[in-house]
Order: structure tokens, then C-alpha cells, then sequence
């Protein structure tokens, strides 16, 4: 007999519907803080290959070559979500420290652009 033709008990409605659970909404939230860690790993990384080779000598600093490949170790890293929450928080380390130590070293010997926003007499 068909519960809907009155043989059975009525269907429950819940009396109360969340509209969202707390465990999706924790997931949107790492997504989000892993798009913005890829965001400052692809940032770092651009920035490093924009600068001139010599400048990261003449700053002290790893080569050229050392900081682009660690940035993009971390950017793929974070990119694919390798390894969890701890080589995510490596990769956002990484990039911490190219752009906090590194990057204003580089801009203090003069490796990157002047300051200008376009083409000279613009």
C-alpha cells in the first residue's frame, strides 16, 4: 500500500533546515585560503622572473634561478593542494619570505622597474 494514498504515516518535514552544514562551510573556507596562498605563491613567482639576475647578487641573495624554482615548487604546490595543510603553509612561508626579505632587497640595488607605470613620458 502506498504511504501517499493514506496507508501509511505522513512524511516529516524537517522543522528546521541549516542552510548550509558546518562542514561545507568550513570547506569553502579553505578553498578560499588556498586560492589566496596560490594567489601570493603566482604573485612571488612573477615578480622574481621580472627582476634582473644580477640584482638578487648584488642584494646578497640567492641566484635568480634558486628563488624561481622555489616559488614554483610552492605555486604548484598550492595550486594542486600537495601534501595537506602543511606544505601549503611551507609554500605561503616561501613566498612570505621572498616578498618581505628578498623582494625589497632587490628593489634597494635598483633590480626592477624605476617606479614609472608605462613607457618613458608617459
Amino acid at each position: 500500500m502506498d504511504a501517499s494514498a493514506g496507508g501509511g504515516p505522513p512524511a516529516r518535514t524537517p522543522a528546521y533546515a541549516p542552510p548550509m552544514s558546518f562542514f561545507a562551510a568550513q570547506g569553502y573556507v579553505t578553498l578560499l585560503l588556498g586560492l589566496a596562498v596560490l594567489a601570493v605563491c603566482v604573485f612571488a613567482l612573477v615578480d622574481a622572473v621580472r627582476r634582473p639576475a644580477g640584482a638578487f647578487a648584488a642584494a646578497g641573495k640567492l641566484t635568480k634561478t634558486k628563488w624561481v624554482a622555489i616559488l614554483a615548487v610552492a605555486s604548484l604546490i598550492s595550486f594542486a593542494g600537495l601534501g595537506g595543510l602543511g606544505l601549503i603553509v611551507i609554500s605561503l612561508v616561501a613566498a612570505g619570505v621572498y616578498l618581505a626579505d628578498v623582494r625589497p632587497a632587490l628593489r634597494s640595488v635598483g633590480g626592477g622597474r624605476s617606479g614609472g607605470s608605462g613607457p618613458v613620458g608617459w
